[in-house]
């Protein structure tokens, strides 16, 4: 390696372009490093997140404890590094001590997982979601490996000196760490989670920090490093300060925090238009990373100097402005509409293909000048001489402090105060903004350099006259922003589907919140449909009537005696509404994320739900459901759960064996529970797994069925916390009563008025559906199975064949059913009926 003396004669500083560098292969072995620690770094917060959210709840506040935590981690090590690691230790040992330890806490995350849960049980306060609480414990987990990631740029930074091809050098490093970024998000999202589970998962990444550790520690053998005193380095540093190096470091944080609110708002959109699955959410972050990776690296190799960069800065933000443009066009007034209906195919592997192109088509111009902005800003900001951990941690942090502040402010504030228009528009001005920050110190040197007679600055006529164009642009960019229109309400009622819906109803409503946007509409006929983040929950139809009511009558008729209630996921309030029919009922509490979802309920179907938000009896609690079961002291007589279908990323965590542990516990003797399984939209093993984790919970729990037109359309699973009989004179007594005539009469309206046509509902029980259920695979905290089966199977409308499949093994249940001799041979002929065996 070929060196250079410094002015301390104890030190000597490394040329870039020289030595290792000049090496093919090690230059490849080197962006490997960076991909490899790219890719573990992605399938830990995968992974990490997935735990912490079962800990500290899904809400759009505990994901923004989450990724903040995550994000700061990560600038702190950044920042820290160079105040902490003297120059003189080998940048690659360096390296290779921090991806060991980002393995070791890793290993650390997932032992001890089990016991920061336990312990965050019992430090929260029921009935009080705090956010101290929820950030320390997020800190606790997190801090430790992400102030490691944060610093392992910076750490490499030392290997190279802050000229033009070193900064090249650094874009190209950070594009290879986006690269294995992407590859990390597809490899857990699409394989490691989905056939195995957090364990493997983490053990990959685990793997890959030792390799990348490994062949750190190689080529530290292999090439000598000898260091630089920086410090002797910046006193005789002949430039002048750049007295506006602070609005390349504003700027870059702009551009940070832009990034970070379009990918937030970007999410939302698309996830309405390809569905809400773990795969859309895992595309999508890849399509982003590939921008990013290829602005990084192309921008790179530009090789330019400090004031040609900054140019560069101020037109790629000028570019970004018209990037969200056409972002917000294509996301509102192109892609919805495109001619896509996701039903004609039943593979999802095609329509994955259709979703890359349609969220690559968005967001992949405006992720690209993202990228390009870090690489510009590091060449705006070198300086010959200048520690080039300093620079990169300075430019680095001041980026990700920008989209810490962008993920949190979108995601909690500026959705739900101005919505997804308002949030675009938000987003232009800021990188216009950031582009005039840029440019006009080069005018601004022009001025004070022709006042005192001075030459100015060093910078080239022509370069001055390119700056005051960038300026004029920017300015009349403004002007984009009367082309962001409003999110088609259509989109948010039938999200994917909103390209084959040719009559579309008339809208009561739309609002977007912090965790879902809704919608009400009413058709034609009168019929009305309320509508969360692209899916129809719940509508005056009687079909979806006599299911959200027998969610609430069939658990109330069935306990002997009914005082209070826990009503998992508002809706339209009608399941809730039921057990105001019920004069035993004496308290009802409603979980529900979202906060606009009660309200509107109240007022759209007010009719339907009678009232239920305006009772005395009832609490509305607005928080994650599981995290509220888990925190909350009080137990229910009866609980019933009615989540948003379970291919939806998050919801399958109210399908988990795990969940319904908790159930159970918060349940007072005879207590019973009830959770809505659908049929439609998934397929034979998602429903499998559903079922056969309901039964592992309750042993003797069973199925009562929802036909539409005689065929299978959806089902309730009926638990019990203690094994009682369902006895048909008891049953029919209850409903007779004169107390329970009003809740007679809403049951006869969906054909479900006596207790014969009720118990005829039943579909079966665990006991009876062993073979069925031989090959189900349990729904577990830890593999989340279901949201990957479901995530498959969402465009597959099978429901009828799969409860054709459940029929085969009805049997009349002699244990299950106390009878009278008529009935119960009424019901032996419908349950045991022939025609269902093969």
């Amino acid at each position: 390696m070929n060196d250079h003396p410094s002015a301390n004669a104890e030190f000597e500083r490394v040329d870039p372009s020289l030595g290792m560098m000049q090496s093919n292969s090690a230059g490849f072995l080197l962006c490997m490093m960076f991909a490899g620690s790219g890719l573990s770094a992605l399938i830990y917060e995968i992974v990490w997140f997935q735990m912490l959210q079962q800990v500290i709840g899904a809400s759009a506040l505990s994901l923004g404890v989450l990724l903040g935590t995550f994000m700061g981690g990560m600038c702190l090590g950044s920042i820290g590094f160079p105040l902490w690691n003297p120059s003189k230790r080998h940048p690659l040992r360096i390296y290779a001590i921090l991806e060991v330890g980002i393995g070791l806490f890793a290993i650390a995350i997932l032992q001890f997982m089990p016991f920061v849960s336990q312990l965050y049980l019992e430090s929260v306060v029921p009935g009080n979601s705090s956010l101290v609480l929820r950030a320390c414990i997020a800190a606790l987990c997190l801090l430790p490996p992400t102030l490691l990631m944060g610093a392992t740029l910076p750490a490499i930074a030392r290997w190279v000196e802050t000229s033009q091809k070193g900064v090249a050098s650094l874009g190209l490093f950070y594009g290879a760490n986006i690269a294995g970024g992407v590859a990390g998000s597809l490899l857990a999202g699409f394989y490691l989670l989905r056939l195995f589970d957090i364990t493997i998962a983490t053990w990959v990444g685990v793997a890959i920090n030792l390799i990348v550790a490994l062949v750190a520690l190689l080529l530290s053998s292999l090439h000598e490093y000898k260091p630089v005193d920086y410090v002797s380095r910046a006193t005789t540093e002949s430039d002048e300060p750049d007295r506006f190096a602070w609005t390349i470091y504003f700027g870059i944080a702009l551009s940070g925090l832009s990034a970070l609110g379009a990918e937030v708002l970007w999410t939302r959109l698309l996830s309405l238009i390809l569905g809400a699955t773990t795969y859309t959410f895992s595309i999508i972050l890849a399509v982003f990373l590939v921008g990013l990776g290829l602005g990084s690296s192309l921008a790179s190799a530009t090789n330019l100097s400090r004031h040609r960069a900054r140019l560069a800065f101020a037109w790629t933000q000028i570019g970004l402005g018209w990037s969200i443009v056409w972002a917000a066009v294509m996301l509102t007034q192109s892609i919805p509409y495109w001619p896509i209906d996701p039903s004609l195919s039943r593979s999802p592997w095609i329509m994955f293909q259709l979703d890359i192109v349609r969220a690559a088509w968005a967001m992949l111009p405006a992720a690209f000048l993202w990228g390009a902005s870090f690489p510009f800003a590091l060449a705006a900001l070198s300086k010959s001489g200048r520690d080039p951990a300093r620079l990169v941690a300075g430019v680095y942090s001041a980026n990700t402090v920008g989209a810490i502040t962008g993920a949190l402010l979108f995601s909690l504030i500026v959705i739900r105060s101005v919505g997804t228009q308002g949030g675009q528009k938000l987003l232009v001005i800021l990188t216009l903004s950031a582009a005039l920050l840029i440019a006009i110190p080069l005018l601004l040197e022009r001025l004070q350099s022709s006042q005192s007679g001075k030459k100015p600055g060093g910078i080239p006529m022509r370069q001055r006259g390119v700056g005051m164009v960038a300026i004029l642009v920017a300015i009349a960019s403004f002007a984009l922003l009367k082309s962001i229109h409003e999110i088609p309400r259509g989109l948010v009622a039938y999200g994917r589907y909103i390209a084959t819906w040719i009559d579309e109803p008339n809208y009561l409503y739309m609002d977007e919140g912090m965790n879902a946007s809704i919608a009400v509409s009413e058709e034609l006929d009168g019929t009305r449909s309320f509508h969360v983040s692209g899916k129809t929950v719940a509508s005056s139809k009687s079909d979806d009537m006599r299911l959200q009511r027998m969610l609430g009558h069939l658990p109330a008729f069935l306990h002997r005696n009914p005082k209070s209630v826990l009503i998992v996921g508002c809706g339209a309030g009608v399941t809730a509404g039921t057990f105001l029919l019920h004069p035993s009922i004496e308290r009802i509490v409603i979980c529900e994320i979202e906060p606009l979802i009660p309200p509107a309920a109240n007022k759209y179907f007010g009719l339907e739900n009678h009232r239920v938000i305006e009772d005395p009896r009832v609490e509305v609690v607005i928080d994650d459901a599981k995290h509220y079961v888990r925190t909350t002291t009080e137990k229910f007589d009866i609980i019933t759960s009615d989540p948003i279908h379970p291919w939806v990323k998050g919801a399958a965590s109210l399908y988990s064996r795990e969940y319904y542990e908790q159930v159970l516990k918060h349940l007072n003797p005879g207590g019973i529970v009830t959770q809505w399984v659908p049929l439609y939209e998934t397929s034979l093993d998602a429903v499998q797994s559903e079922v056969a984790t309901f039964f592992d919970a309750f042993p003797e729990g069973s199925i009562w069925a929802n036909l539409s037109g005689g065929a299978g359309y959806d089902t309730v699973m009926l638990g019990q916390a203690d094994a009682n009989p369902i006895n048909y004179e008891e049953l029919e007594t209850r409903m007779n009563l004169e107390t329970a005539s009003e809740a007679k009469q809403v049951m006869e309206e969906v054909g479900l008025g006596n207790a014969m046509q009720l118990m005829l509902t039943y579909a079966g029980r665990k006991k009876d559906m062993r073979k069925w259920l031989e090959k189900a695979e349990i729904n577990r905290d830890r593999t989340m199975r279901l949201q990957y089966l479901a995530g498959l199977s969402s465009n597959i409308q099978d429901a009828d064949a799969i409860y054709r499949s459940m029929l085969v093994y009805r049997r009349y249940p002699d244990e299950l059913f106390v009878a009278p001799k008529v009935p119960k041979r009424a019901l032996q002929i419908v349950l045991n009926d022939e025609t269902n065996r093969p």
